[in-house]
């Protein structure tokens, strides 16, 4: 479809940026601006609720981040997987998760190996019965299945090969 026969207005957040040929993609990024400080503000009500409201979002995915798998991690693996290229944003939020002990630490050799407290798995624990009752009840009234969440959810893994492939190229210019 092109653009004069794609139906309705252009929702973007730069219109200099949506002119000529890729301007979907700019619709597409006004949509992740939007979802991604939307998820942010859920994030941090959602643990307000569970009852640690001093958290940041970054904190919030780091703390959850340890908690996976109930495996011990590494600076350099909890930025892997989050796909975070600044580790001092991420060492100062750990910083603050064992001070509020909701982490415990242990070094080996030369690394540093991270665990949630016993309070940290009960916070995280709250913060899922919260997320089950606010969000994930509500989402059954959508018209998203459980497939197209998954879906949606390897397109935006995807995407985000594209976008490190490309910050790669203009880190080149």
């Amino acid at each position: 479809m092109n653009e004069q026969t794609s139906p309705g207005r252009r929702i973007v957040s730069s219109r200099h940026l949506a002119e000529g040929d890729g301007w979907e993609m700019s619709e597409l990024e006004f949509g992740l601006i939007v979802v991604f400080n939307a998820f942010s503000r859920w994030t941090t009500r959602c643990m307000a609720a569970a009852g640690q409201p001093d958290l940041s979002p970054l904190e919030i995915l780091i703390l959850h981040n340890v908690n996976h798998r109930a495996r011990d991690k590494r600076l350099a693996d909890i930025c892997f997987l989050l796909n975070i290229e600044d580790s001092h944003t991420v060492n100062y939020a750990l910083r603050k998760l064992l001070k509020a002990g909701l982490l415990e630490s242990e070094k080996r050799g030369k690394e540093v190996f991270y665990r949630t407290s016993p309070d940290g798995v009960a916070l995280c624990k709250l913060y899922r019965d919260v997320r089950s009752q606010c969000l994930l009840e509500g989402l059954s009234a959508t018209d998203l299945s459980g497939e197209e969440l998954r879906e949606l959810a390897r397109n935006l893994r995807a995407l985000s090969g594209h976008y490190d492939q490309a910050s790669r190229a203009a880190a080149s210019l």
